[in-house]
């Protein structure tokens, strides 16, 4: 059975509803699953959405290392602030150093997802920013490239990007939707290929 770890940061609620959605398709492909949201490090700037998420997140532990060296599988998530990865998923990252030089952390399956206020927010950059810290993990990337037809709806072959402003009402769309479920199968089906 691969062991997946779904390791992300969400402010606002985002992120935690397409976590919970691949946690879903995950284990319906035979994944055992993990839900680990980092540590919210400024709480003094919880607007009302985010008291709510912060709430709803109190359900799952808060991720460590151990999480990821647990893992077969880790899919990242993060929110797009100016083009790159939330404080709080970057302040997660770099309290791996340990488990990096261990090199705990290599030759297991990566993939990502973000959220963004806009449609042209960063999210693909901020994609490939956590795919650069996969590199140096020695992970194995596997986006989902435009591996099925959601993808070609969806647009993004670098892993699942939502926007949450604008004209959408901030709920996940059920092309969103589509596309994590399609990369949790994903991730799940080569992290056991590799096993």
């Amino acid at each position: 059975m691969t062991k997946l770890a779904i390791v992300f940061h969400s402010f606002t609620g985002h992120g935690r509803k397409m976590a919970e959605v691949i946690a879903k398709a995950a284990e319906e492909a035979g994944a055992e699953v993990r839900i680990r949201p980092v540590s919210q490090q400024f709480p003094e700037q919880l607007n009302p959405a985010a008291e709510e998420n912060q709430k709803a997140l109190g359900a799952y532990p808060t991720a460590t290392a151990e999480d990821i060296e647990w893992a077969d599988a880790v899919i990242f998530g993060s929110p797009t602030r100016f083009s790159n990865v939330s404080s709080q998923f970057q302040t997660f990252i770099d309290g791996l150093g340990g488990a990096w030089a261990a090199g705990k952390l290599a030759n297991k399956v990566y993939a990502a997802y973000t959220s963004a206020q806009t449609v042209h927010g960063g999210q693909e950059i901020t994609l490939q920013k956590i795919y650069q810290m996969i590199m140096h993990f020695g992970g194995y990337i596997v986006a989902p490239g435009y591996t099925d037809p959601t993808k070609f709806v969806d647009g993004n072959p670098y892993g699942v990007s939502h926007t949450t402003g604008g004209k959408n009402t901030g709920e996940l769309s059920d092309d969103t939707i589509a596309a994590l479920q399609h990369m949790a199968r994903r991730i799940v089906e080569t992290a056991g290929k590799l096993a």
